[in-house]
């Protein structure tokens, strides 16, 4: 497996990520992620077919209990009610789904939380997976309809937010194709 240095850091501490980096054009990797599901209190799996034939935008981030990465995911709530229809947000993160589930309804967030604890794969597929912590690394990833990645900013450091911006004028370009 790919390792990359000088990619990713918070403050003065470097990390090593796990993974090649994606690019635009190239397919999505699947991914089998779990959630809660609030209706029966169990765990259920989630992946990349589950949201065929939408746009979606996954933001992947450290732990939602760290605040720029609870910013993070507010701020795509916010930004998710003036989106065009037909795009699935997910945040991705290391957080056991009971953890994402009580943060969810303490920060009254609605979109989806996806939990990639119980295997790193998602990480090492996704090039997002920071060795020294087992945790992902903060990314923006837009997958059009056709699960084609058509947007991807690795975020270097760690305390910083993604680049909203530029992330929504793709999800708007998917949603036209």
């Amino acid at each position: 497996m790919e390792e990359r240095s000088g990619e990713a850091f918070e403050g003065d501490e470097p990390f090593t990520v796990i993974g090649r980096k994606l690019q635009p054009g190239e397919a999505a990797p699947d991914f089998s992620l779990d959630y809660l599901d609030l209706a029966e209190m169990t765990i259920r799996s989630a992946c990349l077919a589950d949201s065929a034939g939408m746009v979606r935008l996954l933001s992947a981030v450290n732990s939602l209990d760290m605040p720029v990465c609870s910013w993070q995911t507010k701020r795509w709530e916010e930004l998710s009610k003036m989106l065009p229809a037909g795009i699935c947000l997910y945040t991705i993160s290391m957080d056991h789904p009971h953890t994402q589930a009580r943060w969810q309804a303490a920060e009254q967030v609605m979109h989806q939380a996806l939990s990639a604890s119980r295997s790193e794969q998602f990480g090492q597929d996704y090039g997002l997976l920071l060795k020294e912590r087992r945790l992902l690394q903060r990314a923006t990833v837009v997958i059009n309809r056709h699960d084609r990645i058509v947007y991807m900013e690795y975020v270097d450091n760690q305390l910083r937010e993604p680049d909203y911006a530029t992330a929504i004028a793709a999800l708007r370009q998917a949603v036209t194709e």
